[in-house]
């Protein structure tokens, strides 16, 4: 569930995406990073994260706004970072990641490349999991706090804590529940 994965603490930028339609919502703008010393692809998980931010079963339907790639850290209004987990928990802190979990402080969205590579038991599809950990973080970034399971057996909150346990809850990658608004 783990790895000894220790970046270096600089950063491949992702280029610029698509321009977003500001008639479709608010433009929320955001620069994509992957560290060095992670062997990831900021290109590749740019566009991982491209298919998850505009889906409409994610926050852009309910929250009426719509996903800008910037190249520019300065020029966005808030930064995906995946990073060892060693720079979570320094990017992360006063909040305790212990080198497993990824987070929101402030206007940064960290997700931490354990999890992105190594997933968690409540996941074992990788795509799903990945869309999880983009929604929960970029919900918190949103506003939106941590959720409980309201019942057994019924999809998750995308803001439950679903990394570290579902509650009986089954795993739900997106803010929607069932792909439903």
């Amino acid at each position: 569930m783990g790895s000894d994965t220790a970046g270096d603490g600089t950063w491949v930028m992702a280029a610029a995406g698509p321009a977003a339609d500001p008639a479709a919502g608010t433009v929320r703008s955001y620069a994509l990073r992957v560290e060095n010393g992670t062997f990831l692809d900021a290109d590749a998980v740019a566009a991982e994260v491209e298919g998850v931010l505009p889906d409409p079963r994610g926050w852009q339907g309910l929250e009426h706004v719509v996903f800008q790639r910037v190249a520019d850290p300065a020029q966005a209004d808030f930064t995906i970072s995946l990073a060892s987990p060693p720079t979570v928990d320094r990017i992360c802190a006063p909040a305790r990641t212990y080198g497993k979990w990824s987070c929101r402080e402030g206007s940064d969205v960290v997700l931490n490349t354990d999890r992105w590579l190594y997933l968690t038991p409540a996941y074992s599809d990788t795509a799903a999991y990945r869309a999880y950990m983009v929604n929960h973080e970029v919900g918190h970034y949103l506003g939106h706090g941590h959720a409980t399971c309201p019942a057994e057996g019924v999809s998750a909150p995308v803001m439950l804590q679903q990394s570290m346990g579902l509650d009986g809850c089954r795993a739900n990658p997106w803010p929607t529940l069932d792909g439903q608004p």
